[in-house]
């Protein structure tokens, strides 16, 4: 059977991801991956104010996970009713490539913070296990999903696979069929962004400074809340927005 001029909903090509956890379980050979996984994970119909989620942000040497590496991670619990910010946590890794200046400028880490650093293989556990049970919340899933596969690939010869609510990919929903109006062409005004700062501008919620990963996790979390309040209801099946 055909559809016709019906783009594919979000949910389509999503696994059932408690189904997909228990998979990995069996397979995984690391004892701390394997636990990650026996944690499980929501069934695709729970509801959202039912959802534990954890907000996870990395700062990275660059943009490609291949070339470059993590250098501090935030994350940060919550759910729909509050923010658990006790259960916040920061770690700068020592990276295992060089530091650029070019990235230095962004996060401000410079090559004395990390001269000490743990590498990242010495934080996984605890890092696995605040992610356990929980779904996580990004700011553009490329960068935390791929950046952390290959950390993990690189010291356990594994692969990590998780859920994840993307609140940029939530933003883009939104606005990409939203089309540049003529007048808007003809002053030359800008799309609409959607990066943290400008999506977390346009639902009233205050300004962070950028490129900070505890904070940027905390925005994350922050903004994820007010979409939901906005375009979504505590009713939604996770189904709706995971990736």
């Amino acid at each position: 059977m055909f559809y016709l001029n019906r783009e594919p909903h979000p949910a389509d090509c999503v696994p059932d991801w408690s189904e997909r956890f228990q998979e990995l379980a069996a397979q995984a050979r690391d004892e701390r991956l394997r636990r990650f996984y026996q944690a499980g994970s929501v069934t695709p119909d729970t509801p959202l104010s039912d959802v534990p989620f954890v907000a996870l942000d990395f700062e990275t040497t660059g943009l490609n996970p291949n070339r470059h590496s993590i250098v501090s991670i935030g994350l940060v619990p919550f759910d729909l009713n509050r923010i658990r910010v006790r259960g916040s946590k920061h770690w700068i890794v020592k990276p295992r490539l060089p530091l650029h200046q070019r990235s230095i400028t962004f996060h401000r880490i410079t090559h004395s913070d990390i001269r000490s650093a743990p590498d990242l293989d010495e934080v996984l556990d605890d890092l696995l296990q605040s992610l356990a049970g929980r779904i996580v919340v990004v700011h553009h899933r490329s960068i935390e999903r791929q950046f952390l596969d290959v950390a993990v690939r690189v010291r356990l010869r594994e692969s990590i696979e998780f859920p994840v609510v993307d609140t940029m990919e939530l933003e883009a929903r939104l606005h990409r069929k939203r089309r540049r109006g003529a007048l808007a062409k003809l002053f030359g005004r800008d799309p609409v962004s959607i990066r943290l700062a400008d999506s977390r501008e346009r639902y009233g919620l205050p300004y962070y400074p950028p490129h900070h990963a505890l904070t940027d996790a905390q925005a994350s979390a922050e903004l994820l809340i007010a979409q939901i309040a906005d375009r979504f209801s505590p009713g939604t099946p996770i189904r709706e927005i995971w990736a």
